[in-house]
């Protein structure tokens, strides 16, 4: 192939000369040029090599369909790997380098696969590699993991910044073609808000390589008058550059543009978007995404120089870039020959058109060699193609001089978009292809992705439907329609699918990217990989970065010719998102760095940290960790003191973190009764219960206390982490499970300040601050209801309950007092000796106490694993995890159940996550009798103390054991006990 610069190009100002690299090489091309027309304009064919066999490739397309033109370009930061040269817009300055290939281009050491291709087959890595077993660790491994990949990620920070947006529009218009252009000139002229987006830099699909009339004028002239009204019309959006990558419920699009990527560093504007992430909200959809044109498999159609059709005709009247000095056209459809006449028109000599079919009769009439009834079966040429071998109908073989061949197997419509929510393509005979499914709410396909061919069919029918799509959201529309034209036009008028060539000779690639050839396929079908979705994942058909846009529809068409049935029968695999690759700067946005997730602050947040707080992260919550004083040099001490300030004074701590959820309706008590396995449907107004919430599998999901703060209004509090989790469960039950239900919810979470204020001193200290009488007869443990606050200046929440095994309390007031409040109790207690305390001190308490949390309720555990089995009612039906909790397994006594845990020697320690094992035993997993889930240093007892699920559970206190830390490399003996170390009595939660 030897491609060339020519006048023309619809697109290009050659008036602007832009300086590029390829490989080291300085290489110039014009604005307007894409990194691929650029290559092939400066005679550049070879740009690649492939994943497996490291053969050379060129450029097959022109659009985001390219499997083979994958670079790197930039450097640095702005290092993009992987990049499809078809679409990156040249820029001065630009860096491209080829991948894959060691230790160049021309020259790739990794070639030598090609050679191992009898042993390198399909499913190849599923045989081998299995012996000698010491090898996969020290030869095998380290060689695939080098192997594997293309481009290369940079490991320095890219300074660009993205952005996410939301967008909103009557009328969203996916493609910028002839369909899309239409559609949303007709809408935009009624008045509708109307979004056009389009993946490529310049709109009009296919009509930027278009030379005919269109509506009296050339198609360029008619192409600009159009966007021209588009963009003078105020409620139109223009969104080139703009890749609609998926479709989602309820009308809801995503998209990414390329704001900033084309620009040379010395052009980008600082804190602008590189790219930016579109949710675009639309109440109708016109889908005009076109339809991407197929290959045809025969032996040696990867070689540099041979090209689609289509893609040979735009870089000619697009770009102005002949492809070679002696092209042959392999075609079996009749839109293909618009590339001969164009070629024709250029002076391009055309060596011989191949067309499978016997008779056409496609109104060609130039003077170009055509041979019927024949295939091209295999091409010559060591890193560019010499030479293509004709099998012809009667058996002889002929050899064709060429430096390009252009090929066209037909079109596949470009259905993605409209299939990602589940719906599948429907086969077509007529138009040897999948057509997109025309069930798909709001969505309406139009233009060659539902069939039709020909610019003025196109835009005429794109103009009708936005009419149709407009008159279901209460507008009128006129079409605005062209007459026919005076120049070509061609459409699909017929077709002849050819999936493979039955005589060729040498490798027939389907998948180019990933070097998946027809008896890959035939080998898969051999060993029972027949089913589509099957056979994409033995071969690895369609899993590159071009996801089979050229290779998915001819290796269905593979299996339904070897199965002897309809390509309809095999079908496709699952289409999803995203359409073409997104990068992880768009997907995150703004959030890296420190803003790489949210940071939430409860309302305390400041007060704590004007006490001398530590934080420390708890998923996004920042949580006062523990607060040092002075001479503290180790967070111990601090946690130390103020453990044992709680059991002695009072001591205050911020547990706004809690998930809190409000409940109403005349059915709420039903429905905490059917969500919480042990008894709600009686509580009374102003007390609070501890419930326990189980998974359907019967395995506690989450626990808390309720409150009923009057009739059908309950207050719902859950542990931190599952906050979110908890309401979700919640709304799925109501809106799914029990719709017949009268119940509301409502996350109150941020709303109110609440805080825990714990010790023998804590009634007395809040009496300063609270009106209402709060002595142990008018207010018992358990007790919830609201309260007055300094002299009826402030209502609160107050409920007496306790994590921490203490005399406790906790109070919540509306969140923009809580600093205020904490200040006044902190004031309140100052005789008492109050000290704020934080999760580590909390955290001590609760694992003193034998109270749980997500250490112990870790996924795996039931209700009598943690000694509450008498909590699952057994007198009411139809709670969640009622039936499965009954299972046999789930009774057995030889479960771990929750016991406490302490060295038998004071001076000995342990840690969260050692095993328990029998004295004597040796360390082995068979004799494996459990795990430490939580420990901690006890100031009050003097020594470490743990929770810990064991075999037997209670049944085994006093037993001695083996705690054994195989990370830590320690054993010490230890004691099963009651996990209660403090007031197993509780005598103080009554006090």
């Amino acid at each position: 192939m030897t491609s060339f610069r020519i006048e023309g190009g619809t697109v290009l100002n050659r008036d602007d000369v832009r300086h590029f690299t390829f490989n080291g090489e300085k290489l110039s091309g014009f604005g307007g040029d894409t990194v691929a027309s650029a290559l092939l304009a400066n005679g550049r064919q070879l740009v690649g090599r492939s994943f497996k066999y490291h053969r050379p490739r060129g450029i097959l397309t022109a659009g985001a369909a390219e499997p083979n033109a994958l670079l790197t370009i930039g450097r640095d930061g702005r290092q993009d790997p992987n990049t499809r040269a078809t679409m990156a817009e040249l820029f001065d300055g630009l860096e491209a380098r080829s991948q894959n290939c060691w230790p160049n281009v021309d020259f790739d050491i990794g070639a030598v696969n090609g050679l191992l291709g009898s042993i390198l087959g399909a499913g190849f890595y599923y045989k081998t590699f299995m012996w000698p077993a010491a090898f996969w660790e020290k030869v095998y491994e380290p060689i695939i993991r080098k192997a594997a990949g293309l481009g290369r990620a940079s490991y320095d920070p890219d300074p660009g910044s993205y952005e996410k947006c939301w967008a909103h529009c009557d009328l969203l218009v996916i493609g910028a073609g002839a369909a899309g252009l239409a559609a949303a000139l007709t809408a935009g002229r009624a008045g509708a808000r109307v979004i056009i987006a389009d993946e490529g830099a310049h709109l009009g699909g296919g009509m930027i390589a278009e030379r005919s009339i269109i509506d009296g004028k050339p198609a360029d002239i008619f192409l600009g008058d159009v966007i021209g009204e588009l963009i003078r019309l105020p409620n139109v959006e223009i969104k080139s550059r703009t890749t609609i990558f998926a479709s989602y419920d309820d009308g809801v699009w995503g998209g990414v543009e390329r704001v900033q990527k084309h620009l040379p560093d010395s052009a980008i504007t600082p804190n602008r978007a590189m790219e930016r992430l579109w949710r675009i909200v639309a109440k109708q959809t016109i889908l005009a995404t076109g339809a991407e044109e197929r290959p045809i498999v025969f032996g040696g159609n990867d070689r540099p120089g041979v090209m689609m059709a289509g893609a040979m005709r735009t870089y000619l009247n697009a770009y102005g870039v002949a492809p070679g000095k002696r092209v042959a056209i392999f075609v079996n459809n009749d839109q293909a020959y618009d590339t001969v006449r164009d070629l024709e028109e250029c002076g391009i000599e055309i060596a011989a058109i191949i067309d499978p079919r016997t008779c056409p009769d496609v109104g060609y009439h130039g003077s170009a060699r055509y041979i019927a009834g024949a295939m091209v079966r295999d091409t010559a040429g060591r890193k560019g193609l010499k030479s293509i071998t004709v099998r012809h109908d009667d058996g002889r073989d002929e050899v064709i001089a060429v430096d390009a061949l252009a090929m066209s197997g037909g079109y596949s419509p470009i259905v993605h978009l409209a299939c990602h929510r589940g719906a599948k393509p429907v086969w077509s005979d007529d138009h040897a292809g999948f057509m997109p499914p025309q069930d798909v709410a709001g969505l309406t396909p139009v233009g060659a992705v539902s069939g039709i061919y020909g610019i003025v069919a196109c835009f005429n029918a794109g103009a009708q439907a936005a009419c149709d799509a407009l008159t279901g959201l209460g507008l009128t529309a006129q079409p605005a329609l062209i007459g026919a034209d005076m120049g070509r036009d061609a459409g699909l008028q017929r077709i002849m699918p050819v999936w493979s060539v039955p005589s060729a000779r040498g490798k027939a690639f389907v998948d180019f990217q990933n070097d998946v050839s027809v008896s890959d396929i035939k080998l898969a079908m051999r060993e029972g990989y027949d089913h589509v979705e099957l056979a994409k994942r033995y071969t690895t058909n369609g899993m590159a970065t071009d996801q089979g846009k050229t290779s998915n529809v001819n290796a269905i068409g593979i299996l339904a010719e070897n199965k002897g049935v309809s390509p309809g029968d095999i079908g496709t695999t699952t289409f999803r998102p995203f359409y073409t690759p997104v990068s992880f700067g768009a997907l995150v946005g703004a959030s890296k760095g420190f803003e790489f997730q949210p940071v939430r602050t409860s309302p305390l947040h400041g007060w704590a940290a004007r006490n001398g707080a530590k934080f420390v992260e708890t998923g996004l919550w920042y949580r006062s960790s523990w607060f040092p004083r002075d001479g503290e040099t180790f967070w111990r001490d601090s946690v130390n003191r103020e453990v044992l300030n709680v059991r002695t004074n009072v001591g205050i701590c911020d547990v706004s973190t809690l998930g809190k959820i409000e409940i109403f309706g005349a059915d709420a008590a039903a429905f905490l009764n059917r969500v919480y396995c042990n008894a709600f449907l009686k509580l009374p107004v102003g007390k609070a219960r501890y419930g326990l919430m189980l998974r359907e599998d019967g395995f506690i999901y989450d626990d808390g206390t309720t409150s009923c703060l009057a009739e059908n209004h309950y207050f719902m509090t859950t542990t931190t982490a599952l906050a979110a989790g908890v309401l979700t469960h919640l709304e799925f039950c109501a809106q799914v499970l029990w719709p017949e239900l009268d119940v509301r919810l409502a996350s109150a979470t941020d709303q109110w300040a609440q805080m825990a204020i714990a010790g023998p001193k804590a009634r007395a200290t809040l009496a300063k601050i609270i009106d209402d009488d709060i002595s142990n007869d008018a207010f018992p443990f358990l007790a919830a209801r609201e309260v007055s606050m300094f002299g009826g200046r402030l209502r609160g929440r107050l409920f007496r309950i306790s994590f921490s095994g203490e005399l406790a309390y906790e109070i919540a007031v509306p969140a923009g007092y809580g600093d205020s409040v904490a200040d006044a109790i902190m004031e309140a207690g100052q005789e008492f000796d109050i000290a704020p305390y934080g999760t580590e001190a909390l955290g001590v308490m609760r694992i003193e106490k034998g109270h749980v949390t997500h250490a112990e309720i870790n996924g795996t555990v039931t209700p009598a694993d943690l000694g509450m089995g008498r909590m699952v009612s057994v007198k009411k039906d139809g709670f969640i995890g009622r039936v499965m909790n009954q299972r046999e397994g789930l009774k057995d006594p030889a479960r771990p159940a929750l016991v406490g845990i302490k060295p038998k020697s004071p001076g000995d320690t342990f840690a969260t996550g050692a095993h328990v094992l029998n004295i004597g035993d040796d360390v082995r997993l068979e004799n494996d009798q459990g795990y430490v889930t939580s420990s901690c240093y006890s100031p009050n007892l003097g020594h470490a103390i743990g929770l810990a699920l064991v075999k037997g559970g209670p049944e085994r206190y006093g037993d001695e054991v083996v705690i054994w830390n195989g990370l830590a490399g320690t054993s010490v003996t230890g004691i099963i006990c009651n996990p209660a170390f403090v007031d197993p009595e509780n005598e103080k939660l009554h006090a």
